[in-house]
């Protein structure tokens, strides 16, 4: 299973974008960053199916705290990934949506969640391999 990848990843150049372009670099590390973290993925990921109160995304979000999500929604929508909309009523309903541009994210996303699916066997097999090799220098 490993040895599948193990001889091709020398061949492998990955380029997505021009590196060299300082403002693409720095708004990827940026947004890496921002992705990266605990919340933000799985957050934009439910937010796909569609609108969602506040409530009930955070039952989703099994773990996560009012504050973090708070904060990671607020970042999403300073960014122009997600908008939050106040209903008028009593007690006020607010709902968060993807915006277009948070959608297009979804896509990529996407493309993480389908490769975890795919490789995840891989990645499990090199852990036990290296979890192996590590216990035998021991």
């Amino acid at each position: 299973m490993l040895s599948d990848y193990a001889n091709t990843t020398e061949e492998m150049q990955i380029s997505c974008a021009d590196v060299d372009d300082p403002r693409t670099e720095a708004m990827m590390r940026e947004l890496l960053t921002r992705l990266a973290d605990r919340w933000t993925l799985l957050a934009i990921e439910h937010l796909g199916a569609g609108p969602m109160r506040f409530s009930r995304l955070r039952e989703k979000l099994e773990g996560v705290s009012q504050k973090m999500l708070t904060q990671t929604l607020r970042q999403l929508e300073r960014d122009g990934l997600v908008v939050r909309h106040v209903h008028p009523v009593v007690p006020p309903h607010v709902e968060y949506s993807l915006t277009p541009l948070g959608s297009s994210l979804g896509g990529a996303i996407c493309g993480l969640w389908q490769w975890a699916a795919e490789h995840g066997d891989h990645v499990e097999a090199a852990r036990q391999a290296f979890a192996r090799r590590i216990s035998e220098t021991v």
